[in-house]
């Protein structure tokens, strides 16, 4: 099987309802795993350092308490971050200048199948990982040279403070600036943005993907309706949060990581799931890193069930690993894109679409970013 053919294999295995439905196999299971110090003491043991891209703010701070600290201490190996918005450009940047500085980073999935087919990845070492997390994690998600790190949605968002007597339930609401006055604010992402003004206009949401011209040109004229009204098109993830808090927005797209984050420290900040937009991201170990060995140890540490749950509590962004939810707070899982309600409201994006070429050799996100930029510069 091909790369990109296990990239739409994984979507299909793990669909939402083989991942609700896998999850709660799995929490009737016998629980066979040992402690996890004592594990990664007797298998992951090392020294040096492993140099990790990380996406800053609150979600590096939240790796590094639940995750990276614990794995530090168990394996003597110490983490280095190093932060930026996307780890893409800069990999393939390293790449061509013959010098790979990072060790390990976050790919996302539409940006995989190119990526490893140029040779950036190394092959995972699956021998590292404990049974516990091979068992937990379906073979679907761990492909030849990457493994699926968590699956992301951008939701709609809103200031409970401005929609006290009427709340916004769908992004059709998000579009009725009559019903639902107010300042708004969308990400500088085309294909979140297209998703939704799609969902705005009626699309059911089971003909979402593929993006075929037809539904471009319906998205971009629902998204001229929405543009005067857009006051912020915000690029970096925490924008979106701040924001809404400081009531210079009432309503924006934004990730459900950074609401639930805000949620959880008890922010006035309503999530709207109908129509989110979910996406995968992969841990990927880069070919000609300096510490390549020491990176199969973290990410083999990362999912096995304790660290996985650390993982998501660090980050609210869940992992592949369904063991993880016998370590989770009972009061958090109703909050996860994880949970069934949630999972059958939200649509997956279809990001092999994405990597696909054209007839004119550019991916459909080429097509869909140069399209972008010429709209937003109308």
């Amino acid at each position: 099987m091909t790369e990109k053919n296990c990239l739409g294999q994984l979507h299909r295995d793990l669909s939402r309802r083989s991942f609700v439905g896998s999850a709660a196999a799995l929490l009737s299971a016998p629980f066979v795993a040992k402690a996890t110090a004592a594990w990664a003491q007797e298998k992951l043991a090392g020294s040096g350092e492993v140099v990790v891209f990380s996406y800053g703010g609150s979600f590096t701070q939240g790796v590094r308490k639940y995750v990276y600290e614990a794995f530090t201490k168990a394996t003597g190996i110490a983490v280095v971050d190093v932060t930026g918005d996307f780890a893409e450009p800069q990999v393939k940047a390293m790449k061509e200048a013959g010098r790979m500085d990072w060790d390990l980073a976050f790919i996302d999935a539409q940006s995989y199948p190119a990526m490893s087919e140029a040779g950036m990845f190394e092959p995972v070492d699956y021998s590292l990982w404990d049974p516990e997390s091979l068992v937990g994690i379906p073979a679907a998600n761990r492909l030849k040279d990457a493994a699926v790190a968590y699956r992301a949605t951008t939701v709609l968002a809103y200031d409970a403070r401005a929609f006290r007597d009427k709340q916004p339930k769908s992004w059709a609401d998000f579009w009725d600036v009559k019903t639902f006055p107010g300042p708004r604010g969308l990400a500088s992402n085309v294909r979140h943005n297209v998703a939704f003004a799609l969902s705005a206009d009626g699309l059911p949401a089971a003909d979402r993907w593929p993006l075929t011209e037809g539904k471009l040109d319906r998205a971009f004229k629902k998204l001229d309706q929405i543009k005067p009204h857009i006051t912020k098109w915000w690029s970096a993830g925490g924008e979106p949060v701040q924001l809404l808090l400081n009531r210079e927005l009432e309503m924006t797209s934004c990730g459900d990581n950074r609401a639930l984050a805000a949620i959880r420290q008890g922010a006035p900040i309503r999530i709207v799931w109908d129509g989110g937009n979910l996406v995968y991201v992969y841990w990927a170990v880069l070919k000609g890193g300096p510490n390549s060995a020491n990176a199969q140890k973290l990410i083999a540490f990362v999912n096995r069930a304790e660290s996985a749950a650390n993982f998501t509590l660090g980050t609210f962004l869940p992992g592949p690993n369904t063991n993880q939810l016998q370590h989770l707070p009972s009061d958090l899982l109703p909050l996860l894109n994880i949970n069934q309600a949630i999972a059958s409201a939200v649509v997956e994006q279809d990001s092999a679409w994405l990597a696909n070429k054209r007839s004119d050799g550019k991916t459909n996100l080429d097509h869909l970013q140069e399209r972008w930029l010429s709209w937003r510069a109308q």
